[in-house]
């Protein structure tokens, strides 16, 4: 169950930074904000996005570092308490409550944001060049952004991928495991037979190396790129966004790299997003249908253009 992907993380001490105030622009630094966007936008040749887990908190997916995020909860729950034993000598023992246990994580009937779905829209009208998500929700694969456009680095719960020719496998269902398990089932592609594995990252685990060689040469070429709904704190990818000329970043909670940021904007990323999409010139847009999901994938299927 997609609802257990936090649990099967490993203990991870370094968790840093959680639990810091959300905070909203005024509505006149918004619309200030919104038309330097927009003109940013405009003038990029090569925009790249980079995401994380603050564009799915409104499909109901909570994020990790936010006011309700998972460690921000998980770390108001443990309490040290001061016990007796059966010798009268004092001990701490740590103790966690139910809260953080009642968060669920169900990614197998979250259907794509407002973000996700301009992100897609912007990709086939040929502005945005590429996406690099740190999401394994499968959210972007779901609104119909081919895996051409986008890099999962920490992997995707319902993508099996063959250890022989590299294809990948994008279902329904979260195929279970972590660590680039078997999952049992075998490559349907012709002339190939390999066991298929999950995709998923545990702490320890290195980044798929085509994914985030991609990624590294898509900011390298950036003119611009937008930061929605991360804090970048996790490593190496919150580094990412310094390889390119320019970014700009959509939070409402403080980042590391604020001040090196061309723009700032503390604001619901989906109404950032659904107003650019409007800005620049596709009023209508929501109205239009989203491609069909991509089900099965290989990176020998790419085109000499990409």
């Amino acid at each position: 169950m997609s609802s257990g992907y936090a649990s099967r993380l490993s203990e991870y001490p370094n968790k840093g930074v959680v639990g810091l105030p959300e905070r909203f622009d005024s509505k006149r630094a918004m619309a200030v904000k919104l038309r330097k966007l927009a003109e940013l936008v405009r003038a990029s040749s090569h925009l790249v996005i980079l995401t994380g887990a603050g564009i799915s908190t409104s499909a109901n997916i909570p994020d990790f570092r936010g006011p309700e995020g998972i460690w921000t909860l998980e770390k108001k729950s443990k309490v040290v308490s001061t016990l007796k034993n059966e010798n009268g000598k004092r001990k701490k023992q740590k103790l966690l409550e139910s809260d953080s246990s009642k968060v669920v994580m169900n990614f197998s009937t979250a259907k794509p944001t407002l973000t996700h779905r301009a992100v897609t829209f912007l990709a086939m009208k040929g502005k945005v060049k590429y996406c690099v998500t740190q999401n394994v929700d499968g959210l972007h694969r779901r609104s119909g952004l081919s895996r051409d456009f986008h890099s999962p680095v920490h992997g995707c719960v319902f993508t099996e991928k063959c250890v022989e020719c590299g294809a990948e496998y994008f279902g329904d269902n979260d195929v279970g495991g972590m660590s680039f398990q078997p999952t049992g089932r075998k490559c349907e592609f012709q002339g190939c037979s390999g066991s298929l594995h999950d995709t998923l990252l545990d702490w320890e685990d290195p980044l798929p190396e085509d994914d985030f060689n991609r990624a590294e040469t898509e900011m390298d070429q950036a003119d611009l790129v937008l930061c929605l709904g991360t804090s970048l704190r996790i490593q190496p990818v919150g580094s990412l966004p310094l390889r390119a000329k320019q970014f700009v970043i959509i939070n409402l909670q403080d980042t590391p790299i604020d001040e090196d940021a061309t723009l700032v904007i503390r604001a619901k990323v989906d109404k950032v997003m659904d107003d650019l999409v409007q800005a620049l010139g596709y009023a209508g847009w929501q109205s239009e249908p989203p491609p069909p999901i991509e089900r099965r994938w290989r990176r020998e299927m790419l085109t000499e253009d990409n």
